[in-house]
């Protein structure tokens, strides 16, 4: 890494060149950094926004889990079963499913070496257990914090190989060069936060071979959010340059705490903790979901499944299933205007139609998993104790006492199953630009719990190999960068100058702006979705950016990151509205993890009115059959593309060509090949 300055619209600006920049510090970009120095790619540096914030190192859940081959017991497994399980959420390219497949034992193993603590038995055996969408036992489990664990352990491995990292820089615009259609990446724009002065803003920039972006999913477009607050993302930027995603309409939502946010899954619900609503004020409490239960077995039932059966699914909603209960928590707190809580210290009460709670009246499912783990005890919090203490203690460290207090809760965005398309080597449309980690959008409609720890491991390891073998030339000299880059630059540097206005008086312009975008996707781009509000919603988002972008000030040099990071989730809350509008004018139904409201359809259950009808899609159906790529051309407007669906590969395996393959480099192949 060398450092230089240089000059642009009369501000002296820091370069910096390097082979690769990292952006982010999350699990998959401090991997991708770890696997580049392994394999001998030492010219890097990672830059991020802030080393403490971000999905990996503050979320989690009653035990986070991590998904992988099936390594112990006598559960026969492959990389191709497990692909196929993969492929059957619907909407994955099969090649795709089978590389993070085939890789997932050596990801995981990695984290291993780098002292993840998993657990084992005497024998060496790692264990697992089954997750969501998953056939063959191969989740496991660090704790509740398995991703923190392991941001720490990569970390450690980024101080000890003395890999940089440029703290407290927030990256803004990716540097891009054209030659005939091929577009690649050639740098980037950040902001010195640490230093932000009037001439040059703050801005530093990055003369760069290659970019790995592992910035997280687009946290900051949700009001109902269960990502940590420091966790934004930054998909403008990508859009920007031109990347093409996939699958944007896809995202996992769920049940979660508010006042502090976290996952409440697996033993949270499986321990039948009892939920209550409440006015604004916190009075008039009432247990609501006894009006819509026949009985107590089944009530109880439900709320266990939600454990294991944790993101909405719309499939799980008839019958009294167990995504009832998120439908009838969205509809008490956005509908109604109540609060919803959990209360570990009591035991669902019956009254009227309902039995009280009472163990014999579970399903066998339900009854068996709490006998075998010893749990038939008198309360839920008991319970919880003796199933997975861990999960009392998160609570705890946060203040709060889930002996002293019920929790609120809400339905709630937690994970984009789409992002930015990437090949085998997670290489973007945009050439030596990899998208890894959430950012990147390999999973299709349903995935495995903990599938996205994987991909994000295996994806920035994949990325790593292949910049190592094909991308590892030095940077090119300042002067050939700034001759393709300097334009673009200027342009970005004159944008935040014409920001600044110190007569400006809305102190408060910011914080509105962000908080319209959050209001607007959380209404029609989230769990619940209403064909008659997405359409309207998209013009206005794009009216709200093309605002921004000409009438956007600020008072000081402080505020451009905010300003920024508005720009950034603005345009990506458009396209998100753009995939979801789309999908919806092609005849896209319920699927996945959100509801498609559609007065022909169903209701959930009979207790429930006519506004809650619904349709899962038919089959044959044309947008369970494609994957929908969203993304801006040249000139700013929307493309989107229908492709057709990978299949898993079928390939030739005899050592003997492989080998040679290997050995001549054949494997190592990009796209455009």
């Amino acid at each position: 890494m060398k450092k230089s300055l240089t000059t642009i619209g009369g501000a002296r600006l820091p370069v910096i060149s390097l082979n690769t920049l990292v952006i982010g510090s999350g699990a998959a970009a401090l991997n991708a950094a770890v696997c580049l120095h392994e394999q001998g790619v030492e010219d890097i540096a990672i830059a991020t926004e802030d080393w403490e914030a971000g999905t990996s190192r503050n979320a989690g859940s009653d035990k986070q889990t991590y998904y992988k081959l099936s390594l112990a017991g006598e559960l026969p497994d492959s990389a191709l079963r497990m692909a196929v399980d993969l492929f059957a959420g619907g909407s994955m390219h099969g090649d795709i499913a089978y590389t993070e497949a085939q890789n997932s034992a050596r990801a995981f193993f990695h984290l291993v070496e780098l002292g993840v603590p998993f657990p084992h038995n005497r024998y060496g055996a790692y264990v697992g257990y089954k997750t969501d969408h998953d056939s063959r036992q191969r989740a496991t489990s660090a704790g509740p914090l398995t991703s923190r664990l392991m941001v720490e352990a990569l970390g450690r491995e980024v101080k000890k190989r003395g890999i940089p990292v440029l703290d407290r820089h927030m990256v803004i615009t990716l540097l891009t060069h054209a030659r005939k259609e091929a577009r690649k990446v050639i740098g980037a724009v950040a902001i010195d936060q640490k230093n932000i002065r009037e001439d040059g803003c703050g801005f530093v920039l990055f003369n760069a071979v290659n970019i790995v972006l592992g910035t997280g999913g687009p946290a900051g477009i949700y009001k109902a959010s269960v990502y940590p607050e420091s966790q934004l993302g930054s998909h403008g930027l990508a859009f920007a340059a031109g990347a093409v995603t996939q699958n944007l309409t896809e995202s996992q939502y769920g049940l979660a705490s508010l006042k502090f946010r976290w996952n409440l899954s697996g033993t949270y619900q499986q321990v039948i903790p009892r939920y209550i609503s409440t006015d604004a004020r916190g009075g008039d409490e009432r247990e609501f979901l006894n009006d819509y239960f026949p009985d107590m077995g089944r009530l109880a039932t439900a709320i266990f499944l939600k454990g294991y059966q944790w993101p909405f699914d719309p499939t799980k909603v008839e019958d009294y299933g167990s995504s009832l209960i998120d439908i009838l928590v969205y509809q008490e707190t956005v509908f109604r205007g109540r609060r919803v809580f959990l209360d570990f210290r009591r035991n669902p009460s019956g009254g009227g139609k309902l039995k009280e709670f009472d163990f014999r009246l579970l399903s066998p499912e339900a009854l068996t998993y709490l006998e075998r783990s010893g749990a038939l005890l008198p309360t839920p919090l008991e319970r919880l104790a003796k199933m997975n203490p861990p999960a009392i203690e998160v609570f705890k460290a946060h203040g709060i006492d889930l002996a002293g207090e019920p929790l609120e809760i809400g339905l709630c965005a937690q994970h984009n199953n789409g992002g930015f398309r990437g090949n085998l080597w997670w290489e973007s449309n945009i050439r030596h630009l990899f998208p890894v980690g959430e950012v990147n959008g390999t999973h299709g409609v349903r995935r495995p719990g903990g599938s996205a720890l994987n991909s994000g491991q295996v994806g920035s390891m994949r990325a790593a190999f292949y910049i190592a073998r094909r991308y590892g030339a030095k940077p090119p000299t300042v002067k050939a960068f700034l001759a393709q880059a300097q334009a673009e630059a200027g342009e970005t540097l004159d944008s935040a100058r014409k920001m600044l206005d110190a007569k400006c008086r809305d102190s408060d312009h910011i914080a509105r702006t962000r908080l319209e975008i959050q209001e607007r996707m959380s209404t029609c781009g989230a769990a619940i979705r209403d064909p008659e509000k997405v359409k309207p919603a998209v013009g206005e988002a794009w009216s709200l950016y093309s605002r921004l972008k000409s009438e956007l000030k600020v008072r000081s040099v402080k505020e451009l990151p905010a300003a920024f990071r508005n720009l950034d989730l603005c345009l990506t809350h458009a396209l998100y509205l753009e995939a979801i509008h789309e999908y919806l004018s092609r005849g896209g139904k319920s699927r996945g993890s959100y509801l498609v409201l559609d007065p022909a359809g169903t209701r959930p259950c009979p207790e429930l009115g006519e506004e809650w009808r619904f349709s899962l899609n038919p089959r044959p159906s044309f947008v369970d059959h494609k994957i929908l790529e969203v993304s801006l051309d040249s000139r700013g407007r929307v493309v989107k593309e229908w492709v057709d669906i990978r299949p898993i590969p079928q390939e030739d395996s005899w050592f003997e060509n492989v080998w040679e393959d290997f050995r001549e480099g054949r494997i190592i192949r990009g796209e455009e090949e």
